[in-house]
């Protein structure tokens, strides 16, 4: 699962400059952090924050934070509602504007992610990985990576590992900055969101087919 390559930069300035910009982020955004969650309270309830367990540097379990964009709705016999009912202008919003994904600064902070890496994705996806792809746990998953900016949650599960495993293979620091710009330039365009229904997994084959949740 370890893989040595990165240089200096990988090895000894990513992590250390992740905690500095992670705390400088949220202090400087630490007005829309909080007018954002109250906004969240107020619209869609409590809790403000959605938890969901996901694999990380090594595969190890870390909780990651998001601000809530669903509601709670549940039809008759007390089952949730699609993704698509459940999922409010206002969620559609932070969304589309990646504010959702404020609090996962603090992820970033605790080392959990990094500010740059391959999205932290469901758990129950782990069995389906080949030891290539799995290559993309050698590293501390991101708020923002390479595949984000070529595609997001448009791209299929081949292209999107394949992807997340080029960036592995490939880490400077000037990858990281272009991949930083590109993140804010989307998020400030709306570009590359797609929402879709979280369906369980049946077998491989149906799920290369399908699309990763964000």
């Amino acid at each position: 699962m370890k893989n040595s390559k990165g240089g200096i930069y990988r090895r000894f300035i990513k992590r250390p400059m992740d905690f500095i910009l992670s705390l400088i982020a949220i202090i400087v955004l630490s007005p829309v952090i909080l007018v954002v969650a109250v906004l969240v309270r107020t619209k869609l309830g409590s809790p403000v924050l959605f938890k969901q367990e996901r694999p990380g540097l090594n595969e190890e379990i870390f909780m990651m934070y998001k601000f809530r964009t669903m509601t709670d709705e549940r039809d008759k016999n007390g089952t949730l509602l699609p993704d698509s009912v459940r999922l409010t202008r206002f969620g559609k919003l932070l969304r589309s504007t990646s504010l959702d994904e404020l609090p996962e600064l603090f992820n970033i902070l605790k080392g959990d992610m990094s500010i740059i890496g391959p999205r932290p994705l469901l758990g129950r996806y782990l069995p389906y990985y080949t030891e290539t792809e799995r290559l993309r746990h050698s590293v501390r998953p991101g708020l923002s990576g390479l595949a984000q900016i070529n595609g997001r949650n448009n791209l299929k599960w081949d292209s999107r590992l394949a992807t997340d495993v080029e960036y592995v293979d490939n880490i400077t620091f000037l990858l990281d900055l272009k991949i930083i710009l590109k993140t804010i330039f989307k998020a400030f365009k709306r570009e590359g969101v797609t929402v879709v229904d979280q369906a369980p997994l049946k077998d491989l084959d149906v799920e290369r087919r399908s699309l990763f949740d964000n």
